[in-house]
């Protein structure tokens, strides 16, 4: 080989090499997280959970196996639930306590906000575009205002859940009112903004439930972007029941961080540790505590293989639940309120 020729190829070489070393992220960049917006009403109520049968506080669980963000929804004014102001502010303040960082999800509903529904709070029922959107921006701005003065204010912030059809509907529902959904999302963006303060800015999340469909989300987030609104990272939810095979999930996040240039989180992920959603069916994984586990596994290492370091995490939904049924089957505690083998899936990753 030619000198010239040797070093041309040692450049390339190089470029390569620092190329590769300009995403490699560093450790604290990765969000391993759970919502866990029910732990403090499940401990009210006098739920004990457990690791190797010795009772310890859940949040200290999820910190002893290297989880290092919560999730915590908050709705307008709920009337069965218990996810308002005070309540999700004193489980933000214990959490930060242990060093968490947070994430806080606006619903803009009184109750649960997804795909199928967007209700509009009942505070705000009545009121026009133009006043649901000065509405929008003066309770986001209040709210954070609140948590930023209570020591606690968010690290990331989704304005609005599972927002793949729109949010407070009628308004903003999609697909026939883009342009009001836009307005009550760029209201809610600049709420986070005039309520942080002096205080660094929250990273904003979008959240869609399209974590296998790449074509949906790729409509979704083509759409949004004519909109011109700043905006750092992709939220969504993989429930492989619902939301495909894991290489769908692959082909998304991959086709995702190439065309989009953003930070993605799944930011809901759920697998039962008992027999739920596959009755009568051939389940990719078994339905069991150990197969729980493995799903787990196998989700973390399709979102570290994602393009260019943009994979940032995953957040559990919702592993610490009072209660045998329901939603109790995707959580990480059996029915006994002892910790399930899932709780160990990134101790080899975190511990030294």
């Amino acid at each position: 080989m030619r000198l010239s020729e040797l070093v041309r190829s040692s450049s390339i070489l190089l470029a390569l090499l620092l190329a590769a070393s300009s995403v490699v992220p560093a450790a604290e960049d990765y969000a391993i997280g759970a919502d866990l917006s029910f732990l403090k009403q499940a401990e009210d109520r006098g739920t004990v959970f457990k690791e190797n049968g010795q009772p310890k506080p859940g949040l200290q669980i999820f910190k002893d196996h290297g989880y290092n963000w919560i999730r915590l929804r908050l709705f307008h004014t709920p009337t069965q639930l218990p996810n308002n102001f005070e309540y999700t502010l004193a489980l933000a303040q214990a959490a930060k306590k242990l060093g968490f960082k947070f994430l806080l999800n606006f619903h803009y509903s009184d109750t649960w906000a997804d795909p199928g529904k967007q209700f509009i709070p009942k505070a705000w029922e009545g009121k026009s575009q133009e006043e649901l959107v000065q509405a929008v921006f003066e309770y986001t701005r209040d709210t954070i205002a609140k948590f930023r003065e209570a020591g606690v204010l968010p690290d990331m912030v989704q304005c609005g859940n599972e927002i793949t059809n729109g949010m407070l509907w009628p308004n903003g529902r999609l697909p026939g009112n883009w342009d009001n959904f836009a307005e009550l999302m760029k209201a809610g963006i600049n709420g986070v903004d005039a309520g942080r303060g002096n205080g660094p800015r929250p990273k904003i999340m979008i959240h869609i439930d399209k974590g296998g469909d790449w074509k949906a989300t790729k409509a979704f987030f083509d759409k949004w972007k004519t909109y011109g609104v700043d905006w750092d990272v992709i939220g969504q939810s993989y429930y492989p029941w619902w939301h495909g095979t894991l290489l769908e999930l692959r082909d998304n996040l991959y086709r995702t961080a190439m065309e989009y240039g953003k930070d993605i989180i799944l930011v809901e992920v759920a697998y039962n540790w008992r027999t739920a959603e596959y009755k009568g069916k051939n389940p990719p994984y078994p339905e069991t505590p150990e197969g729980q586990r493995e799903f787990l596994e196998s989700v973390h290492q399709v979102v570290l293989a994602t393009p260019n370091n943009r994979g940032k995490g995953i957040f559990w939904w919702e592993p610490a639940v009072a209660g045998r049924g329901g939603i109790a089957s995707r959580g990480m505690f059996d029915a006994e309120g002892n910790v399930l083998p899932v709780i160990t899936v990134f101790d080899k990753w975190t511990r030294r």
